[in-house]
């Protein structure tokens, strides 16, 4: 079974520590959410999980059935959408998604046509991404991550820049994803994590 350990991590920032003493595990088949206000830490604990940032302190373990994945494999395992995260703006859509899959394939033998259509933007295949709104960009980045093939889904401010319908869309799908992978939700609002029946609550690591 896959599992994320978290052993007595910190981080810091110049003198300030933003997280210490925050030990956990991650299972599959069982979502957390990462909650506490806006610059609590949130965004930089899910970057030391996809060991993007490093930690001071602690340890993160990415354990496959007890053996121990080494850090520079995690990012074959997983897939991170996050508001901050950038898309080649002189791709268009279909370029953009085709080599995306160069580097990490789709789940399921989905192709690039029916992947447009899962996002329900496959009219705009031949649009520049530099031209995208903010919504319809953050609606790739999902995509990207829900049904790229990994084990680990880091989904931070999911819901950032959807409209209604948007939000309707991301409900509809990270449903379909959740079985059988890691799921990591970062947010401040409860209706972007629903599903998630554990809470890791950043606030009770601030020292």
């Amino acid at each position: 079974m896959l599992k994320i350990s978290l052993e007595n991590i910190g981080k810091k920032f110049k003198n300030e520590w933003i997280f210490r003493n925050l030990s956990f595990e991650f299972y599959k088949n069982n979502p957390v959410a990462i909650i506490g206000p806006n610059g609590s830490g949130k965004s930089t604990l899910m970057q030391s999980l996809a060991g993007a940032i490093p930690i001071n302190e602690g340890k993160v373990t990415f354990e496959d059935n007890k053996q121990v994945i080494p850090e520079e494999k995690w990012h074959e395992l997983l897939s991170f959408s996050a508001p901050y995260l950038e898309l080649i703006e002189e791709f268009t859509l279909a370029e953009s998604v085709n080599f995306h899959t160069k580097f990490k394939p789709f789940q399921d033998d989905i192709n690039t046509s029916d992947f447009l259509k899962i996002l329900e933007l496959e009219k705009h295949k031949d649009k520049s991404v530099k031209n995208f709104s903010s919504g319809m960009r953050q609606k790739l980045k999902l995509g990207l991550a829900f049904y790229s093939l990994n084990d680990i889904i880091l989904l931070d401010e999911p819901t950032s820049n959807l409209d209604q319908k948007g939000f309707e869309w991301y409900l509809e799908n990270v449903e379909k994803v959740l079985e059988n992978k890691i799921i990591i939700v970062s947010s401040n609002e409860p209706k972007e994590y629903t599903f998630c029946k554990n809470h890791l609550n950043i606030l009770n690591f601030k020292k």
